[in-house]
């Protein structure tokens, strides 16, 4: 079924943004996007995550070709791209509701999102229920069945999220026994909110954003810490940093590319920061297919290094912000993840 909207303007820069639209209202994740939409006869990728997420955001060569092949498949007029989102949303109302394939894929991505999204609901639930006294480190959890009533979920969906948070080290199931909130102290929040990153898909825009705030925030308190050995951690790796760059070794520089910046999360004394980042730097490691070009990227790289390095050694909190965010700046016109 297709639509053929009257009275209005087709214009093809909205293809990148409905093309996003469309991911978000199928509740795919990039990956289920392209596992899907965009696959050769032998199941193989037509492009990465990356490269899906580029093209989302900036558009370019291939977004004609990516808009015919969704188009076939969900047996739509490739012109309902060219609309305005408020009339591409509208159209796809109306297209897709009677669309077996859609609603398919509507109902799997539902059902993925509710446990991630039960997840976060649980772990609320235990910070209020610990932030007013009645649960402290180590306390037994209420049943399932009284979970799923207060929550206005099924048992299974409950059982199937208790089964995460301890997965994640939040909670400690035990046969026969019952359900207990763990007893360690040390980032007893923080695992679960990390770990949502993974759980509710790679979106690699949210997180480069979310990224870029916070190692910029994170050179800034790190320069103001005066802890000797997480400082003396970020100078070795530095000093291992100017190594491989005088060796051009470059494996090893981008392998501590990455501890260098987790060293500067980590001397910034707050450790939500630090598992953010250290998460978020793991996982754009493995979405993205770019790495280095030339020995001169190797040597803007190194000199940017340095600037944040000296900056935070100085005890120079602005300058160090500063020279982060340039570092950031120019690293995204370089390649597309740094």
């Amino acid at each position: 079924m297709t639509v053929n909207p009257k009275d209005t303007t087709y214009d093809p820069e909205y293809k990148k943004d409905n093309l996003k639209l469309l991911r978000l209202y199928l509740k795919m994740t990039q990956k289920e996007f392209i596992d899907f939409f965009l696959t050769d006869e032998n199941g193989k990728p037509l492009m990465s995550v990356a490269s899906l997420s580029n093209l989302e955001a900036r558009g370019g060569p291939q977004l004609n070709k990516v808009v015919l092949l969704v188009s076939e498949k969900l047996e739509l007029n490739a012109m309902l791209f060219s609309l305005p989102a408020d009339q591409f949303n509208d159209a796809l109302s109306l297209n897709l509701n009677s669309s077996e394939v859609a609603q398919n894929l509507q109902e799997k991505g539902e059902k993925g999102g509710n446990t991630s999204r039960l997840v976060n609901r649980l772990t609320l639930h235990f910070a209020d229920e610990i932030f007013n006294g009645n649960l402290k480190r180590g306390d037994q959890i209420e049943p399932e069945r009284v979970l799923a009533q207060k929550l206005g979920v099924g048992r299974s969906s409950i059982r199937e999220a208790l089964k995460i948070l301890n997965v994640l080290g939040m909670i400690d199931i035990r046969p026969g026994q019952g359900t207990f909130l763990s007893g360690t102290d040390e980032n007893f929040f923080v695992i679960p909110l990390s770990w949502s990153l993974f759980l509710d898909g790679v979106q690699v825009d949210s997180i480069l954003e979310v990224r870029d705030i916070l190692e910029q925030k994170a050179a800034e308190l790190a320069a103001k810490n005066n802890d000797e050995v997480k400082t003396a951690r970020l100078g070795d790796v530095f000093y291992k940093i100017r190594k491989a760059y005088e060796e051009n070794n470059v494996k090893d520089f981008l392998d501590l590319d990455i501890e260098f910046h987790i060293a500067i999360a980590d001397l910034s004394g707050n450790p939500i920061i630090y598992s953010e980042i250290q998460t978020i730097r793991n996982l754009l490691k493995h979405v993205s297919e770019t790495g280095m070009a030339s020995e001169e990227q190797m040597r803007q790289i190194y000199l940017e290094h340095q600037k944040v390095y000296g900056s935070i050694i100085a005890g120079e909190p602005e300058k160090a912000r500063q020279a982060m965010e340039e570092h950031i700046k120019s690293s995204s016109s370089r390649y597309q993840f740094q």
